[in-house]
């Protein structure tokens, strides 16, 4: 990561070269906990749920720093847009919820203030992999807040209907798919990856790796022998029809569940409260087990998702922003309500050994799915790196997922025109690609 090419007010920079510009490093030392003797109010724009209740925990304890809380939509279908619109327009907040995965958009097109000289001493209180995915080198751009770790959601009763167990290797889960369909046409053990941040997932989890940096250029290995391996394996699934390519989580998604439909769901941490709140009446009939491995006794698991608060160019009040930040992550009370809301799993290490992450879940019929997931996090290999251009392939994958499961495109065929396309956008950004 030390060596990625940031692209900073439209001047072209390395990071070595980042560290020595202070006329890019944000505002400085602005602001003080109150202006005149009133209180300081900060806004914060996010797309999580829960969000909202650990502003109001802050908000009842700390007086002379208001933080004002708006819902946005989700970064894909419009949030980091939004946002990105409001830091050109000159009247964007100070906060803003960013992925992991998406914030080298921000860095490289200059929407981030450097918050180092306020963040640097809460750095320890982070798993070091997220501190680095929410810094470039010695400048940091965000407060890590969560991660995904990876696991396969399943309805026991359906399961046992059709006599099959949570699939240990991509094998089994490909032969339980076509047990389930065998015996019901109209029933899918799951649907298709949707989107980059899926099968970047599972890529993630084979091994692989879509970015990486070396001699100052960016290096873009989408088209890699382990997404390949990914891509093939569910392009088979989908054209034996053992899955189906409806979109996850959505409402359409959650009706097919409730009948009956699909089966069971590989997604991170996150995902279990949609399913336990869009999901009431199945409460008891759900569990939670590792991911399908490659090979038999592996146990390796990816990461989905995963994000940072950040703190948005032209903030007034960059050094109170950024205690906000730190205490919403890390503040017991403000982390099990994330917990508990959000479905995070915490990024603080202090966060994962709080009671919300030890305890049964009756939705989940009495199992204790952090369990799960602490494991998953543990053997999610932690040199994955997220390129400049995340948007652009996001549409793009996206664009080419979808075509695929209506059958005018194949999976393999997407994953190439990604690699492509991607090469060409980040040159297009005058950023420097090599091989």
């Amino acid at each position: 990561m030390a060596s990625r090419w940031v692209k900073e007010a439209g001047v072209m920079l390395t990071v070595a070269s980042l560290v020595t510009l202070s006329a890019c490093s944000g505002s400085g030392d602005s602001g003080g906990s109150s202006s005149g003797g009133k209180p300081v109010t900060v806004e914060f724009w996010g797309a999580a749920v829960g969000l909202d209740k650990s502003v109001a925990l802050w908000n009842k304890s700390h007086p002379d720093i208001k933080v004002k809380y708006s819902q946005i939509p989700a970064g894909s279908i419009g949030g980091y847009a939004k946002m990105q619109n409001a830091v050109k327009a000159g009247n964007a907040p100070c906060l803003g919820q960013v992925g992991y995965d998406t914030l080298s958009n921000f860095i490289a097109t200059g929407a981030l203030e450097d918050i180092s000289q306020y963040a640097d001493s809460s750095k320890d209180k982070f798993v070091p992999w997220t501190w680095q995915m929410s810094s470039v080198g010695d400048r940091v751009f965000g407060i890590p807040v969560d991660t995904g770790p990876m696991a396969m959601y399943y309805r026991t009763d359906l399961f046992k209907k059709y006599k099959i167990s949570p699939p240990k290797t991509w094998d089994d889960f490909a032969a339980a798919a076509q047990k389930v369909h065998s015996a019901n046409p109209s029933a899918y053990l799951t649907t298709t990856p949707q989107d980059a941040y899926d099968l970047g997932a599972l890529t993630w989890q084979a091994g692989g790796k879509w970015f990486g940096t070396a001699n100052d250029r960016w290096q873009v290995t989408i088209d890699n022998p382990q997404t390949g391996k990914v891509a093939q394996y569910w392009q088979g699934l989908l054209d034996k029809k053992l899955v189906t390519s409806d979109p996850m989580l959505d409402t359409a998604w959650f009706k097919k569940v409730q009948d009956g439909q699909l089966l069971s769901l590989v997604s991170a941490v996150w995902a279990a409260p949609l399913i336990s709140k869009n999901l009431p009446e199945l409460s008891g009939k759900w569990a939670v087990a590792p991911m399908p491995q490659w090979s038999a006794g592996q146990k390796a698991a990816g990461n989905r998702g995963g994000s940072a608060t950040v703190v948005l160019k032209g903030c007034e009040h960059p050094k109170e922003a950024t205690e906000f930040a730190t205490w919403m992550s890390t503040n017991s009370d403000s982390v099990t309500n994330l917990i508990k809301n959000t479905g995070i799993y915490p990024a603080a290490t202090s966060g994962q050994q709080l009671p919300a992450v030890d305890q049964p879940s009756k939705y989940f019929g009495g199992q204790n799915i952090y369990d799960v997931f602490k494991t998953a996090a543990a053997n999610t290999s932690t040199g994955w790196v997220w390129g400049p251009t995340m948007s652009q392939v996001q549409s793009d994958m996206k664009d080419g997922l979808k075509k695929a499961g209506a059958g005018q495109g194949t999976i393999p065929k997407a994953v190439t025109s990604v690699q492509d396309s991607t090469v060409a956008a980040i040159k297009g950004q005058g950023l420097n690609v090599g091989k």
